[in-house]
Order: structure tokens, then sequence, then C-alpha cells
């Protein structure tokens, strides 16, 4: 099939895992893939933004800024146009953006059947967290694009419901959940049978994340942490473990490319996803279960989608702070069950095909019918 790929993404971060990804899976496939998307992409590092980005952020607060988002259509929606009919692609798959009509307009002006991956309610996330000040635009925006797609394709089953309660017919709704790519995680050395026992949590940690839970209790337990990635808790983190004395066993990597997470991963015991949005696919939770390790997440309705807790890992009460770390001292203390529940996610993730290969595969399936 021709796929016609739109996206607005401006930096390399865990978003640009996923439409990386899944282009290169759609290829893999035998698929023939366009991809239009900000040129400025290109020019940022991972974890990081491009310049050009940075100083307009900078520059264009509040409603300038949403408004200059919304200009910012207007070459898009050329730009995916003249891809269009170039290309005259099977499908247009789109990573829907909050002010980014570029699919919606090329669907509802020109016939294409549109395909839109949500990640999450960004208005409402928006209004909540980074202060919108077009918030009923935005909103109305937002409904209209997911309105205009031909199938809309949540991560989590939770979102799809949200997608449902702002006017998306139920049949055009089909979960697609985050993955990995399996063979990444083949060959990777064994966990050592003795010395401490080793935690890990991979990306972008906050102070919310409960985490100075786990350095307190360091001097009395024979454990180590690692932070793959990075964020505005580590200053307290580090400062934290010096006092305690444990600073030897506390490491923080900083932001590593994807390609050398498996590796980082598979040096874990036990995984730990702390809080989580209520509608979030996370991608580590995938790259745990990949690598086997005892995975210590919340008990809420997103995460049971992908684990069942005393399955395939233990979950905790997100609302009791002490929760978290009794789960992670339960598995500290009793090996089997850590070995039963790393060989039990390993095998659950197999068996859904939780890969970005069975993704490519099931909406080129969706696509086609």
């Amino acid at each position: 099939m021709r796929i016609l790929y739109s996206h607005r993404i401006q930096s390399h971060d865990g978003q640009s895992v996923h439409v990386e990804e899944l282009i290169h899976a759609f290829r893999e496939a035998g698929h023939e893939v366009r991809v239009v998307g900000p040129s400025f992409y290109q020019q940022s590092s991972f974890g990081g933004e491009s310049g050009t980005v940075a100083l307009l952020r900078r520059l264009l607060p509040g409603v300038l800024g949403e408004l200059a988002e919304l200009a910012y259509n207007i070459p898009a929606y050329l730009r995916l146009r003249r891809a269009w009919r170039e290309f005259r692609p099977d499908f247009v798959y789109e990573r829907c953006n909050l002010y980014f009509l570029a699919g919606a307009l090329l669907a509802r002006w020109q016939g294409a059947k549109l395909l839109l991956e949500v990640n999450a309610p960004l208005a409402a996330e928006r209004a909540k967290f980074g202060g919108l000040r077009l918030a009923r635009l935005a909103f109305a925006l937002e409904r209209f694009t997911w309105r205009s797609a031909a199938n809309i394709l949540p991560v989590t089953r939770v979102l799809g419901d949200i997608l449902v309660q702002g006017g998306v017919a139920p049949d055009r709704v089909q979960v697609v959940p985050n993955g990995i790519v399996l063979d990444r995680f083949a060959g990777l050395p064994e966990r050592p049978a003795d010395g401490p026992v080793a935690l890990g949590f991979v990306g972008f940690v906050r102070v919310w994340h409960g985490l100075d839970t786990v350095v307190a209790a360091m001097p009395a337990l024979d454990m180590t942490l690692t932070v793959v990635g990075d964020g505005p808790a580590r200053e307290d983190l580090e400062a934290q473990a010096t006092t305690l004395g444990v600073a030897d066993r506390v490491r923080f990597t900083g932001v590593i490319p994807n390609a050398e997470v498996p590796a980082a991963v598979a040096r874990f015991d036990i995984a730990l996803q702390p809080k989580v949005t209520e509608y979030a696919s996370p991608l580590k939770i995938f790259d745990y279960m990949a690598a086997g390790c005892a995975i210590v997440a919340p008990d809420q309705p997103n995460i049971r989608e992908i684990l069942t807790d005393g399955e395939t890992a233990l979950l905790f009460d997100p609302a009791d702070p002490g929760a978290m770390w009794q789960a992670i001292r339960r598995l500290i203390q009793d090996t089997p069950l850590r070995h039963r529940l790393g060989q039990a996610a390993r095998a659950e993730l197999e068996r859904r095909d939780f890969t970005w290969a069975g993704n490519a595969r099931r909406i080129a399936g969706w696509a086609a019918s």
C-alpha cells in the first residue's frame, strides 16, 4: 500500500520514537511511505527540539503562540495536498496534534481517507497543564479533527472512550497501544545471579513520581537505582542519595538513544512505572515486558489494559503514598516472584504482539477494509 504519513512533531523524544518506529515498520512490511512534516524536526537532537521552535516559544507566548500554531496550517496543508496529489496514497496516516488541521482538511476538502492516531486529549491536557488561552476554539477544532477521520486510533481503551464522548462513532475507534521492536531485545546479557537487586526507571523523572521513597529506603537494603533519562527531580534525588550515603548506588544515565534502551533495561531486576496519566500507553512498560523485568506499576484502567496484577506485574494503589514501595519491597525479598512475573510479562507481550510490526499490520488491515 501507499501511505502518506503526516505529523507536526517538533522534537526528538518519546513521540518521535512512535513516529519513526511505525514508519519503519510500515516500510519493513513492504508498504511505500512518504512523510510530510516540519523541516525543523530534522534539526533537533534526541531529547531536544530545534532552536527555531525554542525561540518561537519564548517570543510568542499565550494567545500569539496559539495563533501561530493555527497559521502553521496554511503551509502544512499546502504541502500535504501537494504530496497527496503527487503520491496518490491509499490512505493518509496522521499523528494528532492540537491546532493541527492538515489531515482533517484534506479529508474534508479532497476526499482523502484519513487514519488519525491519538495519544492524548490534547486540548484538555493543555488546558490543565499548559495555560491554554483559546480554550473554546481548541476544543472545537480538536473535535473537528477527530470526526474527520475514517478510523481513529487511540493508544488505550480509556482514551477511546474519551473520543466517543467527544462525538466519534464507536465503530470508527480502533485501539493501538504502543509497542517495541522485539529483535532488539535478543541476545542481551543475563542478569547477574548475585549482587544487589537492581531497580530501574526509564523516562523523564518528576518529583511526583515518588522515587525519593526508593532512595530513602536504600541504606537499609542491598539495592541500586538506575534512572535511564533525566528530569526535574534529578538534582533533589542526587542530593538525597549523597546525604544518605548511597550516592554510589544511584545512577542517572541522562537521555540515551532509543536503540540503547534495551541493553539498559536488561540490567534491571525490578522496573518501575510510577504515577502515570489515566489515558496513556507508556512506552517504558513495553520495554520492561520485552526485557522480562518484574514490573511495578499503578493499578488503574489504562495499565490494566496491558498488565495483570500478580500475573505479569505487581500493581499498586496510586492513591496510597506507600503502596509503590510496598510492592517494590515485596519483589526485593522474593526472587522467584520476580522471575515468574518477568517471564510472564515477556510471554504476554509476545502473545498479544505488542510490537510496531504488529501495529503496522493491523493498521494496514483496517485501512484496506
